[in-house]
């Protein structure tokens, strides 16, 4: 009545021999390295266009993050020349926060306390940019 299988399934196991595996570890590493790279780059963003000692040292502090992650590479730094205007900053601030929320996921998950102390208060101090520069 049925016809027997003379094939190897295209659902059975691929030869484990033939590519690298990476552990669950280093993809957490290598998610959260660009979570804060791109965190970093909007930091560099910001700082073009607000110059702060605050923006400054979390951009240190992010650098110096990936650089961790990606077993000492120094990440690419942003040098960014724009005009200023308000809604720029207010997108630039929620999209800040919005990497920082995915970057604390990720820290948390990969249970690295310095990442997350850095990316939760990166969020509070973008949220609160935010509310300041969207402030009437």
């Amino acid at each position: 009545m049925y016809e027997p299988i003379r094939t190897k399934s295209v659902h059975s196991m691929a030869d484990d021999a033939g590519y690298p595996h990476r552990s669950r570890e280093e993809e957490l590493d290598i998610q959260l390295a660009g979570h804060l790279a791109a965190l970093l780059a909007v930091t560099d963003e910001l700082r073009a266009l607000t110059p702060s000692a605050e923006l400054d040292d979390a951009a240190e502090q992010l650098a110096y993050q990936v650089a961790r992650l990606r077993g000492g590479v120094h990440p690419p730094r942003s040098a960014v020349a724009a005009a200023i205007h308000e809604p720029h900053l207010s997108a630039l601030h929620q999209r800040a926060h919005a990497l920082a929320g995915r970057a604390l996921v990720v820290a948390a998950s990969r249970a690295d306390t310095a990442a997350a102390i850095l990316a939760a208060g990166r969020m509070d101090a973008h949220a609160d940019a935010s509310r300041l520069v969207g402030a009437p």
